[in-house]
């Protein structure tokens, strides 16, 4: 689906399916770089390409977190707005698995699937996304998880 404005019926039907899927994007040496800077995680495996060389992933990778973090931009294009809804608030996440490395370089997109819509108070909405950060010409995943968001 691509980015819209659904009725809480229409999502509701969409529960148990694909919603959204983003574009590709990368992550490059500078932007690993920069969030360990912001993160302070300056393992040699993410900042050191010539040290990085000799393990098993053959150069650089990008954090774990940075991965997760990603998420948050690629959703902001297409996962769906809800009528009546005003600000979505980040909830926070359930089963962080962080499944292959993403190699300095790689482009990975992220693909939503509705899990769950549970009404909360005030007219509140939570909504429970399984999230899957893929890695272009790779068949697992970088990482998935179950994101909360509160449409308030």
């Amino acid at each position: 689906m691509s980015k819209s404005v659904l009725s809480r019926a229409a999502l509701a039907a969409a529960v148990g399916q694909e919603i959204a899927c983003s574009g590709w994007e990368r992550l490059d040496q500078a932007r690993i770089d920069a969030f360990a800077q912001v993160s302070g995680d300056h393992q040699f495996i993410h900042t050191d390409p010539a040290r990085a060389m000799a393990t098993p992933f053959g150069g650089t990778i990008a954090h774990g977190m940075l991965s997760l973090s990603v998420i948050s931009g690629l959703a902001s294009g297409v996962l769906p707005g809800i009528e009546g809804q005003g600000a979505v608030l980040n909830y926070g996440f359930d089963a962080v698995r962080f499944i292959s490395p993403v190699r300095s370089g790689a482009m990975i997109r992220a693909r939503f699937d509705l899990l769950e819509l549970t009404p909360r108070g005030r007219g509140n909405l939570m909504v429970r996304y399984g999230v899957r950060a893929q890695i272009k010409g790779e068949t697992r995943p970088a990482m998935s998880a179950e994101w909360l968001l509160l449409y308030t």
